[in-house]
């Protein structure tokens, strides 16, 4: 079977690749930008010596690995120094972590490449071509951003090469010095031999072999690994449970001021009017900054009260009369955004994203059953742990900044703007995040940070959002709508499939809201997890239509695919129970060709066995970010409210770089997803968002987590994403349970009885 020629996807990706003409061909045969050596050389102190763009070695043989990637808790800091340990044969006691600076070699290539909107199953030449021109102009912009579930994907062969060319340089200073044949030494645990028994640590040899250039580099095979693959405690843990791990809210300058913050109530809201004197006499109150004109696209309108301590702050706003204009969308409501969803449905044919064979004649010619189905998800918050915060400190045509981010360079590009200098002016002081989920993507907090900075006379000053406030202006996961249709022949065969989905656009509102340019044509992310499924029905069609919301939307945990895998897989739960055949058996007949997936979902079954009396199981398979991902929930129902007692996933990821991190992410994943899918909803009233605190926006207890239990299916594949891909199963898994037990389909989030 050949997929139909969707000539209007080609089109669009032709036509962005052909963008400048002359111009995008010369580029496109240069050799990629390199991303071993910085523009500049690695910080060092006393003692160190950099030998590239990611590692320095100290006099003790220590090694300091250049972390390009935010540690947000999910451990990704401890993966990466494994990545140069292995490489450099080195014990992980003997490597240390550092924030990296602002340079284009630690830009994500991977996660600008993998948002192409191609089938996980095509191999053409056009998915080839578009991906290697996305992967250099990605160099070229040299972006960093932890995202995408990209962090060990993109540093798989960098950061690996940088230890191996590190290796190298030290081995063959080694030989030389000893007038011997590079290739007759060994390393073990950061020292280099000779059979002759003369031997040397890497801290003897570092600076001598600074800026050596060795003609081959070799990276170790799988088969000699001793450190990837093996259970690696995490490097990060010790300052979290001693409490010396600095986090953005941590910052602490001398002489530092605070600001409470205070955003339109109303969605697109105005200031009218500010009563600043009828707080100037509040103790400790040093001034108050509407700093709405600043965030222009990029934020929320909004006022902030700077004192000399936050608690000061915090009173001062309270008191503070402030007149709100509510603006065009005073009357919005998500009943109204869910009627131009179904509206859009109805009267737009949308992007198709895939098609195979015929559908439409499908349907039409069926004889047997045809099933239709409508499915809905809400808008969600991110609802970090740690606040939104930022402290900036602008002084001498210099600024300083501290802030929690996934996206220290594009931070860094935006405070230059606000403040009118240069990027290099720019010192950006790195953290631990409490959480971001991709909620620290944005940069808002930034500017309006910066812009009251502006105004403090060289006073250092933190911003702190109250939960209140980051509840009711975070950048939320869409809204969706969801329609099936589906033919069954009288074996129970699918003959035609049918998927259009509509929501908002996350990349067209954060192009131009952080980069100022105007977001066109498709997303994938909006109909990601249902147009690339691997279920081999011979006639299917995917489609979406992007229907623009005022609502600031924003990147999500597993981004479309946390709504569209409930969607599918609950609609192939529902094809499964009308052709009269078990789930399990169902889905394995629709993967024949996919022996990953079928092996994945064949181990989380295994693992899971049978239930007791009174539970049920359900079941979901989805693929996202390169991860393959089943998951089985053991279910019960109990004073009419849903319990779920045991999770079992099984996980193909590639090459399992540590286990001990995987099985951690599953663990966060599945409370996460699970928290949205019993309890997940951001509502709209009056152009307001309703929820304001974990008390109407509430989060899994510990008393309601689920047992979760993971399999890691050995691989030989690249590793992939592993942050997001346990989200997306877990809500559907609930819910075919929930059939199974009930009868009744559920088909919106969140998952409610009654």
């Amino acid at each position: 079977m050949t997929a139909a020629k969707n000539s209007s996807r080609r089109r669009f990706i032709l036509g962005g690749l052909s963008v400048a003409g002359a111009l995008v061909v010369g580029w496109g045969v240069m050799p990629p930008r390199q991303r071993l050596q910085g523009a500049s050389p690695l910080q060092i102190t006393e003692g160190e010596v950099a030998l590239n763009g990611w590692i320095k070695i100290a006099k003790d043989g220590t090694v300091t690995v250049a972390m390009h990637r935010s540690e947000m808790g999910q451990g990704i800091h401890t993966a990466l120094q494994m990545l140069v340990a292995e490489e450099l044969d080195v014990s992980m006691l003997k490597v240390k972590a550092m924030h990296a600076p602002i340079d284009k070699i630690y830009g994500n290539v991977s996660m600008m490449a993998d948002g192409l909107p191609f089938h996980s199953d095509d191999q053409g030449s056009l998915k080839k071509t578009a991906q290697w021109l996305t992967s250099k102009l990605a160099r070229e912009l040299g972006l960093q951003i932890t995202g995408g579930s990209s962090s060990v994907k993109d540093a798989w062969i960098p950061l690996r090469e940088a230890g191996a060319t590190a290796r190298a340089m030290l081995v063959n200073t080694a030989a030389k010095e000893w007038g011997v044949p590079a290739a007759e030494c060994r390393v073990s645990e950061g020292v280099v031999s000779h059979p002759s028994g003369k031997s040397a640590n890497y801290g003897d040899l570092a600076a001598k072999a600074a800026g050596s250039e060795p003609r081959e580099i070799r990276l170790k095979q799988a088969k000699d690994f001793k450190l990837i693959g093996t259970a690696q405690a995490r490097t990060d843990i010790a300052g979290k449970v001693n409490g010396t791990a600095q986090f953005g809210i941590d910052a602490r300058v001398p002489g530092m001021l605070y600001a409470a913050i205070k955003m339109s109530p109303s969605i697109g809201g105005k200031i009218k009017k500010i009563d600043a004197d009828a707080i100037k006499n509040m103790r400790d109150v040093v001034q108050v900054v509407d700093f709405s004109q600043a965030v222009g696209e990029v934020g929320v309108v909004g006022v902030a009260v700077v004192a000399k301590s936050y608690w000061s702050a915090k009173q001062a706003l309270a008191a503070l009369p402030i007149t709100w204009d509510a603006g065009a969308n005073a009357t919005l409501s998500s009943e109204a955004i869910y009627k131009e969803l179904r509206e859009k449905l109805d009267s737009e044919s949308g992007f198709t994203y895939y098609q195979l064979g015929d559908p439409a004649a499908a349907l039409a010619a069926n004889s047997g059953k045809l099933l239709k189905a409508e499915y809905r998800a809400p808008f969600l918050a991110h609802a970090a742990m740690e606040p939104i915060n930022c402290t900036a400190q602008f002084k001498d045509g210099k600024l300083d900044l501290w802030v929690s981010t996934q996206v220290p360079s594009v931070a860094v590009g935006v405070a230059a703007k606000v403040a009118n200098i240069k990027t290099e002016d720019v010192n950006l002081h790195m953290s631990y995040l409490g959480g971001g989920f991709g909620r620290r993507l944005e940069v808002d907090m930034v500017l309006q940070a910066v812009a009251i900075a502006m105004q403090t006379k060289g006073a250092a000053v933190q911003i702190i959002w109250s939960r209140e406030e980051d509840m009711s202006h975070d950048m939320y996961r869409p809204a969706a709508v969801a329609r099936f249709s589906a033919a069954l022949d009288a074996s129970g065969k699918v003959t035609g499939y049918e998927n259009k989905s509509a929501s908002g656009s996350i990349t067209h509102q954060v192009l131009k809201r952080t980069f100022g340019l105007m977001g066109a044509g498709p997303d994938k992310t909006t109909a990601e997890g249902e147009f690339d499924m691997p279920y081999e029905f011979e006639h299917q069609k995917i489609s979406h239509v992007i229907v623009p919301t005022p609502v600031p939307l924003g990147f999500w945990r597993s981004v479309g695919h946390s709504h569209n895998a409930f969607f599918k897989e609950s609609f192939i739960d529902e094809l499964a129970h009308a052709a009269g055949k078990d789930a399990v058996l169902f889905r394995r007949e629709l993967l024949t060709k996919h022996p990953r997936h079928l092996a994945v979902l064949d181990a989380a079954v295994a693992r899971a066995g049978q239930p007791p009396v009174g539970r049920a199981l359900g079941v979901a398979l989805h693929q996202s970010f390169g991860t393959i991902v089943a998951e089985v929930a053991e279910v019960s129902i109990q004073d009419n409210q849903i319990r779920v007692h045991k999770v079992t996933c099984a996980v193909d990821c590639g090459i399992a770089v540590n286990p001990n991190i995987i099985a951690q992410q599953i663990e966060s994943a599945v409370i996460f997803g699970l928290t949205a899918a019993l309890y997940g909803e951001i509502t709209i009233k009056n152009g307001q968002v309703e929820q304001s605190n974990y008390h109407d926006y509430p989060a899994l207890r510990m008393n309601e987590t689920p047992v979760i239990e993971t399999v890691i299916i050995k691989s030989a594949e690249s590793p992939e994403g592993i942050g997001e891909p346990g989200v997306p199963p877990i809500a559907p898994a609930v819910a075919n349970a929930i059939f199974k037990l009930t009868g009744k389909r559920l088909r919106s989030l969140p998952l409610r009885l009654v």
